[in-house]
């Protein structure tokens, strides 16, 4: 997180969020008790003056809190009789802390104070920007911190809805990812989406590994490293090498990715002492030597499959040879929920029992 300290001091500007914000203003995606309370206060004449304080209960990452800022700053105010909106972020005062912080258990990450009907049907958005960004975060940094430095690869787009993919890939990159998948996920920092000669196109040229990296190879290279899955066959070894030997100096890396149901050739021969199917240290530690022998030391090894944190630090801790992982469903698993309770009403404590305010001086006024 250290190399990320400056940048995030910078908040998103709010038109980076693209929010339906007519749909927001009118309660479309908020729990309809909150949509009825700002009605029925308005209409009852009742305005408190509340403060509004946000946190979670876990050792964590904040992410999601300027796509919460902007929820609050373009969709709070109240709509006319006659159809318009009278916008209300100047009538609030807002404190936050940034994306990437790291927050402890009840910490409130935001405090809002201000005319409760200004911003009552907002809650559920503005949790759940919390709530989804922050797990993210959370979870890749945990794996970031497993590999030691060694670079991640986030590649959960396929195990989760499209449009999460764009606020979940600045959350990835905040917390440590080298890399992203997507175009989608790389846009708000102006990156671009990564990955590797896949499965498909090995299959479209016949199941030639060989024929599919160089024909990428021919196409994109120098633009992207060049990374080419090598289990297609089941047989990683011989195809690691035969794909470095086709590229050359233009093979960044060979990934491997072997189903977790299958043993690899190249391990038939010494079943019995380890766990032999998937991608297991025994796998990796043959590319690499294998690898090295022929040469192509400068060839770098991707592991993937079924990777999360834990099997990182175990991979990690045998000094197995990976030099980057790629990591997927395992990033978007989990829960980091967050709660927000008033705990002043009209400038006196009032909150529900087991609730009271938390000051935080870490708290930044945002404007």
């Amino acid at each position: 997180m250290a190399a990320s300290e400056q940048r995030q001091r910078e908040r998103l500007a709010p038109e980076t969020f693209r929010l339906p914000v007519e749909r927001i203003r009118d309660g479309w995606y908020s729990d309809a008790y909150f949509v009825s309370t700002k009605r029925l206060l308005e209409d009852d004449g009742r305005h408190p003056h509340v403060l509004m304080q946000v946190f979670q209960k876990r050792d964590s990452l904040l992410g999601g809190i300027d796509e919460a800022i902007a929820v609050l700053k373009l969709c709070s105010g109240t709509r006319e009789l006659d159809g318009t909106w009278t916008p209300g972020w100047e009538r609030l005062e807002v404190k936050a802390l940034h994306e990437g912080d790291r927050i402890a258990p009840r910490e409130a990450v935001m405090t809002i104070a201000g005319d409760y009907t200004l911003f009552a049907h907002l809650e559920t958005v503005y949790l759940g920007s919390l709530a989804r960004r922050s797990l993210i975060m959370r979870n890749v940094a945990d794996v970031v911190e497993a590999a030691r430095g060694k670079q991640i690869f986030y590649f959960p787009a396929r195990h989760d809805h499209w449009l999460v993919q764009t606020g979940d890939g600045w959350a990835a990159h905040v917390a440590g990812a080298i890399g992203v998948s997507t175009e989608a996920q790389a846009s708000w920092w102006g990156g671009r989406g990564i990955g590797t000669v896949p499965h498909g196109l090995i299959a479209a040229y016949d199941g030639d590994t060989v024929l599919a990296a160089r024909k990428f190879a021919d196409r994109y290279h120098p633009d992207v490293n060049v990374t080419v899955l090598v289990d297609f066959a089941n047989d990683s070894v011989d195809t690691a090498l035969a794909v470095a030997d086709a590229l050359g100096d233009r093979l960044w890396g060979v990934r491997l990715d072997t189903s977790e149901q299958l043993v690899d050739r190249s391990l038939w021969d010494e079943m019995g002492a380890f766990k032999p199917t998937g991608v297991n240290p025994r796998l990796v530690e043959k590319v690499r030597g294998a690898l090295d022998a022929a040469g192509h030391g400068g060839v770098r090894i991707v592991a993937s499959g079924g990777f999360d944190a834990a099997r990182i630090r175990a991979f990690e801790a045998a000094g197995v040879p990976v030099d980057a992982y790629g990591v997927g469903s395992s990033l978007i698993r989990g829960e980091n929920d967050y709660t927000a309770d008033v705990v002043r009403v009209d400038g006196r404590p009032l909150a529900k029992v087991g609730r009271r305010e938390n000051p935080n001086p870490r708290l930044q006024r945002v404007v």
